[in-house]
C-alpha cells in the first residue's frame, strides 16, 4: 500500500492529476476503487487479486495507481469503523443500499476522515458524480446529503469512551469483535490492542538475496547505486528491507533471479529448518515455493528438496520459481501431503518442513479483506487438517531428523497448541530449539509461529 496519502502526507488530488495521458485511462482512480470494493463485497474475491486486474483494465498512471491503491486498502482495513459513523447519516441503514452505493459512501468517508489535505468538496463532487453516472438523481442526492452531514458533523465523530473492551478495540481498529475477543483470551488487552493496530500499517518490502548468484550486502549495494532505498533486514540473514522501489518482481533484477520477495518472518522458517548440502529434504505444503527456494540456496543447490503441492498449477509456479533462480536441486511432486507416506519412502527425509494450511491471522495486514470474509467457525476445521498432516508427515524423517512446523497465524491452537499435543502423541519426538512467535507489531513483518521438532535416534 502507497502512504504517501495518509495523515502528513502528499495530497492525493494533486498526485492524482499529475502524469500519464487522459486518452488512455478508460476511468479514475476512484472510479477503479470502487469497482474493486464492489466485487471485493459481492464475491468476496480477495483485494489484491482484484486490484491488480482492474488497475490494468483502467490503465492508471502510477501516482492514480498508488491513489487506487490506497483508497482500496485504506477502505477494507477501516470498513467496520467507517460504517459504525456512516450509520447515522443514512436513513435506512448500510445493509439497505445498494453494494456500490455502500461502498462509494465509504471509501468517500474514508478519504475524508484518513487521508491528508484532500479536500470535502472534491472528495463530495466525486462521488457525486459518480454516483450520477452509475445511478440516478434521486441516489446522487442521497450521496451528496450524506456526505456534507458528514463534513457538518466531523469533529463530532468520536468513538465513545465507555465501550466494552472488546467492542472499544474492534471499533478504534477496525477489527471483527469476535476476533478482538479471541485475542483478549488468548494474549490480554495490551497485546490485543498493539497487534491490531499493527494490522491496520502498510506491509514493507522485503526481498531475499540469491546467495548462490549474489550476497546480501552486494545486493544492497546494487539497489542503493540504482538509486533505491536498502538496507539488510535486522530480523532474517538473507533479507533486504527496500523503500521506494515499486513492485520489485517487475525489475530486471528480479527477472535474473538476483532476490526473491518474501516476508522477513517467512525468511526465518529456511533458517530454522537449517538443510545441509547433500542433504533429503521433503516441503509439504510448497506453494508459491519461497521457503523451498531458500532451503535449495542454503544447500547450494546440492542435494534434493522435493516440493509437493496439492494443485498442478501450483506446482508450476515453484517450478518456474527454481528456473529463474537458476536452482537444479528442486523436484515437484501433485498430491495431497496426507498421502505422501503412501508416495514415498518411510524415513526417507533428513529433514521435513510442514509450513501448514491455517487461518493465516498474521498477515492481515497484506490482505486486509480477511478480517471480514473469515468467520471463527472456520479455525477449528484448519485445526483438523493440521493435525492430519502432522500425522502423516512425520513417517517420512528419518531418526535423527529435523522436522519444522509453521504457520502465519497468531493463533495458540494451530501454534504451540498443535505443536503441545503432536509431542503428546508422539515421543519420539522433543523440541529441537525454543519455538518462535512473532507477533506483528514485533519487527514490521508478518504475524509468524515456527517449531522445530527433533525425531530421537
Amino acid at each position: 500500500m502507497n502512504t504517501n496519502y495518509r495523515k502528513t502526507g502528499k495530497s492525493p488530488i494533486a498526485a492524482g492529476r499529475t502524469g500519464g495521458s487522459q486518452a488512455a485511462r478508460t476511468g479514475s482512480a476512484r472510479e477503479a476503487a470502487l469497482d474493486v470494493l464492489v466485487r471485493t463485497e459481492q464475491d468476496r474475491s480477495y483485494s489484491n487479486l482484484l486490484l491488480h486486474q482492474t488497475l490494468q483494465k483502467y490503465r492508471l498512471d502510477k501516482a492514480d495507481a498508488a491513489l487506487a491503491t490506497e483508497i482500496v486498502y485504506g477502505t477494507i482495513q477501516r470498513m467496520n469503523t467507517i460504517d459504525y459513523f456512516l450509520e447515522k447519516f443514512v436513513a435506512k441503514g448500510m445493509a439497505k443500499l445498494q453494494p456500490w452505493v455502500r461502498s462509494l459512501l465509504r471509501l468517500s468517508f474514508y478519504q475524508m476522515m484518513y487521508l491528508d489535505r484532500v479536500p470535502d468538496h472534491a472528495v463530495v463532487n466525486e462521488a457525486v458524480n459518480l454516483a450520477k453516472k452509475k445511478g440516478h438523481q434521486g441516489i446522487s442526492g442521497m450521496v451528496n446529503g450524506v456526505l456534507r452531514n458528514v463534513i457538518r458533523q466531523k469533529d463530532g465523530l468520536v468513538i465513545p469512551d465507555g465501550l466494552p473492551e472488546a467492542e472499544r478495540i474492534a471499533l478504534r481498529h477496525s477489527h471483527p469483535e469476535w476476533m478482538v475477543r479471541r485475542w483478549l483470551r488468548q494474549l490480554g488487552a495490551e497485546r490485543t490492542e498493539r497487534v491490531c493496530e499493527a494490522n491496520n500499517r502498510p506491509p514493507r518490502v522485503s526481498i531475499r538475496a540469491n546467495i548462490m548468484k549474489i550476497g546480501r550486502d552486494e545486493l544492497v549495494k546494487l539497489l542503493l547505486e540504482a538509486g533505491l532505498q536498502a538496507e539488510p533486514s535486522e530480523l532474517a540473514p538473507a533479507g533486504v528491507v527496500v523503500r521506494g522501489g515499486g513492485n520489485m518482481a517487475l525489475t530486471p533484477w528480479f527477472e535474473q533471479g538476483l532476490f526473491s520477495i518474501q516476508d522477513e518472518s517467512s525468511m526465518l522458517v529456511a533458517e530454522a529448518v537449517d538443510p545441509k548440502p547433500g542433504e533429503k529434504v521433503l516441503d509439504c505444503c510448497a506453494a508459491p515455493g519461497g521457503k523451498t527456494m531458500h532451503m535449495a540456496e542454503k544447500m547450494g543447490d546440492r542435494g534434493e528438496i522435493w516440493a509437493c503441492d496439492i494443485h498442478e498449477h501450483k506446482a508450476k509456479l515453484i517450478r518456474e520459481q527454481a528456473e529463474r533462480l537458476g536452482l537444479a536441486s528442486v523436484r515437484t511432486l501433485t498430491a495431497d501431503a496426507r498421502k505422501l507416506p503412501e508416495l514415498l519412502p518411510e524415513a526417507g527425509f533428513d529433514r521435513i518442513l510442514l509450513d501448514a494450511p491455517c487461518s493465516g491471522l498474521g498477515v492481515i495486514r497484506r490482505k486486509p479483506d480477511m478480517k471480514w470474509s473469515k468467520r471463527e467457525s472456520e479455525l477449528g476445521d484448519i485445526c483438523v487438517i493440521q493435525r492430519e498432516l502432522l500425522s502423516q508427515v512425520h513417517r517420512l524423517l528419518r531418526p535423527g531428523g529435523i522436522l519444522v512446523y509453521s504457520t502465519c497465524t497468531i493463533e495458540h491452537d494451530e501454534n504451540q497448541g498443535m505443536v503441545d499435543r503432536f509431542l503428546q502423541d508422539h515421543p519420539e519426538f522433543e523440541p529441537a530449539a525454543e519455538p518462535m512467535q512473532i507477533y506483528p507489531y514485533e519487527h514490521e513483518s508478518d504475524g509468524f509461529f515456527i517449531a522445530k521438532l527433533r525425531k530421537r535416534a
